[in-house]
């Protein structure tokens, strides 16, 4: 059997994580993947102009990082040479849920701690290692060509004001949330791209401590807010990273939002849930000031919906959907998105229909997260946007007592984070084993206290 063609070019705009993975999914494909990036991106691990939410907790679950080894083989060894933790779930972490202590229960999953800096400086050094791609930093598109038939190109505009115009066989718009692919669909007589928008008010505040002498290894924490509570959420994170530090987010839906205020910071972090994150670092010596941030609306764009799709043309990552970074799900669905787009690439070359099979099947990937994210924000006091159908109350409940029985019972805690890393689908939540399971309830006791046990020895 023959293998497709390759391609003759493709343009990726955005030079963020999505970008960087769009280009290596389509770089064994095309002679020349071309990314375009606004910002001038740093030659280290080191903040951009265009990720400001780059400063707050990230985690890569597995997922996520499966997706990027198969991407970029050795990413893992890099992240980790680099000093980033391999963070076994829920082994490696603390972590109060709205239905009380989880066990720290042998190795079920994992995620990938780091600063976010960090995580994204890995990836970039190996996409632009890459022999077909180049970037063209300092530039952002303006507009696409083509028609609503097919989209052709894209003309950019640098930072002196000079627009060109160049040509490919295929566009991915990786730009994140402030995407204007609907817009320029629309100028090309497309239909309205529908809509929904979920906003739960919430605020990050995020400081980086040193962390104190001889807590090496130390687990990850997090207080999770109760949203069946009719108060503000609440939440406080605790993130051991590169270098000897902590980063420490904390989060508040409207109404009860952190402030930039360094004298609030401890007290917020010991007034959520349980105030151990704020006990833990009421004594470490802060190593930068506190950053804010508040553009954390869970929106969705249903391009697989729209009637028509031009060929030539995919809108793939946070351009599609955007989620509260409460739930850590962006990062993943962004590598699995580009994992699925190399997938259709590699099997059916850029053939009229690509572009559409494409996009329906990220909308697939983005509706468990979404489900997830904008079930749990729609709860708090003051969350705007669209209630979810009657039937959800009856979820809502089930999954109540599914997070109930997790923390007592190690099968359903293990399907709990299958679903939470994105390395199984929603379904894997109501399969017949899983929900007997839950029926049944705990097998043990709540935890009345935080398990801290030693590292490497979890509480039975």
């Amino acid at each position: 059997m023959t293998s497709p063609s390759r391609t003759r070019s493709a343009i990726v705009l955005g030079g963020g994580l999505a970008g960087m993975l769009t280009a290596a999914a389509l770089a064994d494909q095309a002679e020349t993947v071309t990314i375009i990036e606004r910002d001038h991106l740093p030659s280290k691990a080191a903040p951009r102009r265009g990720l400001p939410q780059a400063r707050h907790a990230h985690v890569l679950y597995s997922g996520g990082a499966r997706a990027i080894e198969s991407l970029l083989p050795g990413s893992h060894d890099q992240w980790l040479k680099a000093g980033a933790r391999r963070v076994p779930l829920p082994t490696g972490l603390v972590t109060l849920t709205a239905q009380g202590w989880l066990r720290r229960w042998p190795e079920m999953q994992y995620m990938i701690v780091c600063s976010r800096d960090l995580l994204d400086h890995v990836v970039r050094q190996q996409v632009l290692a890459l022999p077909t791609v180049s970037l063209v930093d300092g530039a952002e598109g303006i507009r696409l060509t083509g028609d609503a038939g097919r989209i052709t190109g894209v003309v950019i505009r640098d930072a002196s004001g000079t627009e060109s115009r160049l040509e490919a066989d295929l566009v991915v718009d990786a730009t994140g949330r402030g995407s204007s692919a609907s817009q320029w669909l629309a100028t090309l007589g497309l239909p309205a791209v529908p809509e929904l928008a979920v906003d739960s008010g919430l605020a990050y505040a995020t400081r980086i401590f040193e962390a104190p002498a001889g807590t090496d290894g130390f687990p990850a924490v997090g207080i999770q807010p109760d949203p069946r509570r009719p108060v503000p959420g609440q939440s406080a994170t605790l993130l051991p990273i590169e270098d000897g530090r902590w980063l420490v987010t904390l989060s508040g839906t409207r109404g009860g939002q952190p402030s930039k205020a360094e004298g609030e910071f401890i007290p917020f972090a010991r007034q959520v849930r349980h105030p151990l994150v704020g006990d833990l670092v009421a004594d470490a010596k802060p190593l930068t000031d506190v950053h804010v941030t508040h553009s954390t609306v869970n929106r969705r764009r249903l391009y697989e919906k729209t009637r028509t799709w031009p060929a030539g043309f995919v809108v793939l990552g946070d351009a599609v959907a955007t989620y509260n970074p409460i739930y850590g799900q962006g990062m993943t669905v962004a590598a699995q998105g580009a994992t699925a787009l190399r997938q259709i690439v590699r099997a059916r070359g850029l053939e009229a229909g690509i572009a559409r099979d494409v996009q329906r099947a990220i909308g697939r990937l983005v509706q468990g997260p979404w489900d997830l994210a904008t079930g749990q924000d729609i709860l708090y006091p003051g969350a705007t946007g669209q209630q979810p159908p009657a039937a959800a109350k009856l979820l809502r409940g089930y999954m109540d007592r599914l997070m109930l029985t997790a923390t007592g019972r190690a099968a359903t805690c293990q399907a709990l984070f299958d679903v939470l890393t994105l390395s199984a689908p929603l379904t894997r939540l109501v399969s017949p084993t899983v929900a007997i399971g839950v029926l049944r309830g705990p097998r043990r006791s709540p935890l009345a206290e935080p398990p801290l046990g030693k590292v490497g020895h979890p509480p039975a």
